[in-house]
This record gives structure tokens, C-alpha cells and sequence, in this order.
């Protein structure tokens, strides 16, 4: 059983930059494909980046050139670096896995087995 706890979020000002940690436990992390999603108050939870486990990325339009994915198979971590915060990036950030053998990045809900908590971030204007 995968375990994943989110870490790192917090209240900026917009323009602030903040770096989500999402730490994993109980699997073959190298072979999982590891997203991130977030759900702001009253809307459905959306994907915001991912990564396969190869280091390919993939990301929503709304965030291209201010988040970025990254991880390290060896420490069993994945991180979104959020730069350039606007208040509408204001949400529930979780943190996502799925053990996948291709290096399809999946943008819904349904394609990902394994959850995190969730960590708030709160953007302010």
C-alpha cells in the first residue's frame, strides 16, 4: 500500500513562490507515475503536473512557465515548484500515484490509485 504526505503549503502574497514535497512509502517508487491535483472551494479537483517515472512531465495549460514538477527516484520524493502564485491558484494541493509499465501521464481523477491528504495553499491579492 502507497502512503503520500504532502508538505510545504501555506498563505503567500500573489507574485510569491512556494515548492509542495510529496513524500511516498510502501511501493516501487521509481515505477509509479506521481501527479499533482488541486480542488478549490466548490470545483471539481484538477490536474495540475505530472511526471513518469523516467522524468517526463506534463502540466495544465493554466500553470505552464510557473509550476514545475520534479523528483527523485532515490529519495522517494516528488516536488511542484509554484512560481508567479495567483489568488486563483488557491486550492487543496494532493498529490497523486499510479504504478503504470507505459509513460502515460493521466489528467483525470480516475487514473491515479493512490492519494495524499492534501496541503492548503492560500494565495493572497
Amino acid at each position: 500500500q502507497v502512503q503520500l504526505v504532502e508538505s510545504g503549503g501555506g498563505l503567500v502574497q500573489a507574485g510569491s513562490s512556494l515548492r509542495l514535497s510529496c513524500a511516498a512509502s510502501g511501493g516501487t517508487f521509481s515505477r509509479y507515475i506521481m501527479a499533482w491535483f488541486r480542488q478549490a472551494p466548490g470545483k471539481e479537483r484538477e490536474f495540475v503536473a505530472g511526471c513518469h517515472w523516467s522524468g517526463g512531465t506534463a502540466s495544465a495549460d493554466s500553470v505552464k512557465g510557473r509550476f514545475t514538477i520534479s523528483r527523485d527516484n532515490t529519495k522517494n520524493t516528488v516536488w511542484l515548484q509554484m512560481n508567479s502564485l495567483k489568488p486563483e491558484d488557491t486550492a487543496v494541493y494532493f498529490c497523486a500515484a499510479v504504478r503504470r509499465s507505459d509513460l502515460r501521464i493521466g489528467v483525470r481523477v480516475n487514473d491515479y490509485d493512490y492519494w495524499g491528504q492534501g496541503t492548503q495553499v492560500t494565495v493572497s491579492s
